[in-house]
């Protein structure tokens, strides 16, 4: 079993920073995939970012390109989401996730973190 403990949630301004943290508490053959999902009220489940372990390869969600960047420190099972140019349209529960094979399907992700709020004021 995998853990995932997401920190650095919580109230930003429009075109201000935010940096979202996800600490794994192991590193198993069963993960490649390290992702940022996100939530909003009344919302489906909404890809953000992922990337692969190994290799380093980064996707991202479209409503985010160009402005959020995801990276990994292998050393701290750490993967962190650095958020600029926020938006109020950004305000959700972010979830990190854990998969083998998934890439941006919520559904082919294996391990969730509990979730940690952003909000965004105009």
């Amino acid at each position: 079993q995998v853990q995932l403990v997401e920190s650095g949630g919580g109230l930003g301004q429009a075109a201000g920073s935010l940096r979202l943290s996800c600490a794994a508490s192991r590193r198993t053959f069963s993960i490649y995939t390290m992702a940022w999902f996100r939530q909003a009220p009344g919302k489906e489940r909404e890809f953000v970012a992922a990337i692969r372990w190994s290799s380093g390869n980064t996707y991202y969600g479209d409503s985010v390109k160009g402005r959020f960047t995801i990276s990994r420190d292998n050393a701290k099972n750490t993967v962190y989401l650095q958020m600029n140019n926020l938006k109020p349209e950004d305000t959700a529960v972010y979830y990190c996730a854990a998969s083998k094979y998934g890439i941006y399907s919520p559904g082919s992700y294996d391990y969730w973190g509990q979730g940690t709020q952003v909000t965004v004021s105009s």
